[in-house]
């Protein structure tokens, strides 16, 4: 439960960071570094995650994350892990990915 804990405040501290930058106009100004950390952490653990239980969950919420949120967020970790469109193909199409993601 501890650890529940801390991932929620940690979650819900830094949303309230994004969404006051966002607010006021600063994207910009919120480090490379701090995105790629939270992003990269956060990919790790839907990866680790699917990998464990050997099912997709809804992977953002919809309600904050639009298409060109999303494909933009994609296209940039497509692009910095190396991959192509073959390539994401392949794991778009293995068996249990993409078969109805459950609600997360």
């Amino acid at each position: 439960m501890a650890e529940e804990d801390a991932g929620a405040k940690a979650a819900a501290d830094f949303r309230a960071y994004v969404e006051d930058m966002l607010g006021r106009g600063a994207a910009k100004d919120i480090p490379d570094e701090v995105l790629r950390e939270v992003l990269s952490y956060a990919v790790k653990a839907f990866a680790a995650k699917v990998e464990d239980t050997g099912e997709e969950f809804t992977a953002v919420d919809t309600g904050v994350v639009t298409a060109t949120d999303g494909a933009t967020a994609a296209c940039g970790i497509i692009r910095t892990v190396d991959l192509n469109m073959f390539d994401i193909t392949m794991w778009f199409n293995r068996a249990g990915s993409g078969s109805g993601a459950r609600g997360g």
